[in-house]
């Protein structure tokens, strides 16, 4: 394995059940959506409609002709009889094996608590909550329930990330880790001309937490806890402002948060004032560092190479860990638990960090932890 996301315990009923007793297949994963306004729903449904291993059975939004638009938009369709406006009536009905959420980041918690009173496992689109106090209900709920949850980042299939998790935590190549930077941010969601269902709470302190700090700042944060194995930082300090106050005036559209563990330190760059998008991680170590551009593409420079840095090609994901859908189809049917980039535990550090950010942001001053 290339990362630490998949602890390999087969559950065979699990298995066996999901199986079609005439061809020996396993049957498409029965999935519903929860929420239309997270405008990463679009990119999703295009995927899922056209796999075979999936099958959509109920779409839930409150606003009926947000999900007829969908509904009749997507290439491969789907009927307008799959339709909830109510959530809790949606799961009863269809029953589905498990639950994608794109609603706000503030009715990540709403969701997760339906689903848990019906043992449904759920993935959500980054990040995990506005706040400390939803993280927690979450982390409860989902105990109560015993259901997995799933947080959703692009970032979680990059194969240059799996490669850096190989290279500097397998391997060792590069020692102790003193020092990691994530560059993460775009034009801003106005910019890129977001669907207005989506720029409606992106830019709403209550709905999103905050603005880049929370839509960004959540990848670096991400990506460090699960490098710092699930360490909880000692400090963080945070700038945040607002450049274009016509635009975004209630919430921030730059920030830098500054992360401190006992021997290394993270710096998170969020932004939605950048030329172009870039989600970019570099990682030193004592001997080594490794940089990551995008997806694919890796810069190394090992200990005792005298030449410059070396471009390497990241090899492939395991099947399981390539896309969302997979990863969840894999948890849904107790093939493995969730870990890692995606896991709660992972993501209730990712929260905290934020959430003392935030508050560094309000105050002035570094928010410690410990």
């Amino acid at each position: 394995m290339t990362r630490t996301f998949i602890c390999l315990w087969i559950a065979l009923p699990l298995l066996a059940a999901a199986q079609s007793p005439d061809s020996g297949q396993e049957k498409p994963l029965r999935l519903a959506i929860a929420g239309l306004a997270h405008g990463h729903v679009s990119g999703f449904l295009g995927s899922a409609l056209r796999r075979k291993d999936l099958q959509l059975v109920g779409v839930f939004d409150p606003d009926r002709t947000l999900g007829t638009g969908y509904a009749q938009r997507q290439p491969n369709g789907f009927s307008p009889d799959i339709l909830f406006t109510d959530l809790g009536k949606m799961l009863d009905t269809v029953k589905p094996e498990a639950v994608a959420t794109f609603t706000s980041t503030f009715d990540h918690a709403m969701v997760v608590e339906a689903c848990a009173l019906r043992h449904i496992p759920v993935m959500m689109e980054k990040p995990l909550a506005v706040d400390m106090r939803q993280a927690r209900a979450i982390q409860q709920a989902a105990a109560r329930g015993g259901i997995p949850v799933i947080v959703n980042y692009e970032t979680t299939w990059y194969r240059s990330h799996a490669e850096i998790w190989k290279l500097m935590k397998e391997q060792k190549a590069g020692g102790e880790i003193r020092k990691m930077v994530a560059m993460d941010g775009h034009q801003g969601p106005k910019e890129i001309h977001v669907q207005p269902e989506f720029l409606a709470w992106l830019t709403d302190p209550v709905k999103n937490g905050a603005g880049a700090l929370f839509d960004f700042g959540c990848y670096g944060a991400n990506l460090m806890t699960w490098l710092m194995d699930n360490q909880r930082p000692l400090k963080v300090t945070a700038l945040a402002q607002t450049n274009k106050p016509d635009i975004y005036p209630r919430v921030d559209d730059e920030a830098t948060i500054l992360v401190e563990y006992p021997k290394a330190q993270g710096i998170i760059q969020a932004s939605w004032n950048w030329p172009f998008s870039r989600k970019d991680l570099e990682v030193y170590g004592e001997r080594a560092y490794a940089i990551a551009t995008g997806g694919n593409g890796l810069k190394v420079h090992l200990a005792g190479d005298r030449t410059a840095e070396e471009t390497r090609t990241p090899t492939e994901l395991p099947p399981a860990e390539r896309d969302s859908i997979s990863y969840l189809t894999g948890v849904a049917r107790g093939k493995f638990k969730p870990s890692g980039l995606s896991s709660l535990e992972n993501n209730v550090i990712v929260i905290e960090i934020l959430d003392a950010a935030r508050e560094s942001v309000r105050t002035g001053k570094t928010i410690s932890l410990r």
